[in-house]
């Protein structure tokens, strides 16, 4: 299984697993909850739900609600077909849920990931977190190191576009920070955001503002792990 197909397969169970949906819907979520599938089509949807309903994760019923219906000129004859996941999908998910491994924090499995971390245990959301703030403090000592190296051969605008390529990376960091020493302290992640927010409003911006936990920084340099 690729990388790509791989991250999908872990969405679409973190999807079901909430509410069985038809696959105009599940496109539907995957464009708009998690971002990063904005490119995927039903070309790449449907073989995806067809592998799983093999591996016996999914079952397939006949949609008969009103929002089907509804759907059914959209979608066509699939929208009628509703995947729900079987106790083995849900096994599944849970083992995906549980890895900690380099896939984990690359950057598109990291925001998928990231998007399903309220069914994530705390232990497993720190590994996860400590990789992905580990991997680009990495990435910014190489870009640290390649433009100290190309600095005066470079034009001005391809030296900003450099610049602003590591302070996202640094934004990410300090963002990872923050929700590091969240976890470490055991605080909920919505109280920590309204204690940020509150924080904020007393200094008036005068820090520039970090990104808040919720806004998925860090995907404008392109990870030079990806397939």
């Amino acid at each position: 299984m690729s990388r790509r197909s791989g991250i999908l397969e872990f969405a679409v169970l973190g999807l079901l697993r909430e509410s069985p949906m038809h696959g105009y819907e599940l496109r539907k979520r995957l464009n708009t909850s998690l971002g990063v599938f904005r490119a995927f089509s039903y070309g790449t949807l449907y073989p995806c739900l067809k592998t799983l309903v093999a591996n016996g994760w999914l079952i397939e019923e006949p949609g008969n609600t009103h929002e089907d219906a509804l759907a059914a000129p959209l979608a066509g004859r699939r929208a009628k077909i509703v995947y729900r996941l079987t106790a083995e999908g849900k096994e599944r998910f849970e083992e995906l849920l549980s890895q900690t491994g380099p896939d984990a924090y690359e950057d598109e499995h990291f925001a998928a990931r990231f998007a399903f971390f309220g069914q994530t245990s705390r232990d497993v959301r720190m590994r996860v977190l400590e990789g992905r703030r580990s991997r680009l403090e990495e990435r910014l000592d190489k870009m640290r190191a390649s433009l100290a190296r190309t600095r005066e051969r470079l034009d001005d605008y391809t030296l900003e576009l450099q610049r602003h390529g590591m302070e996202s990376v640094e934004r990410e960091v300090r963002w990872l920070n923050e929700l590091i020493e969240s976890e470490r302290a055991g605080r909920d992640l919505k109280d920590s955001a309204s204690g940020e927010s509150a924080r904020r409003n007393t200094t008036s911006g005068a820090t520039g503002g970090l990104p808040r936990p919720g806004d998925t920084p860090g995907t404008d340099t392109p990870d030079d792990t990806a397939t």
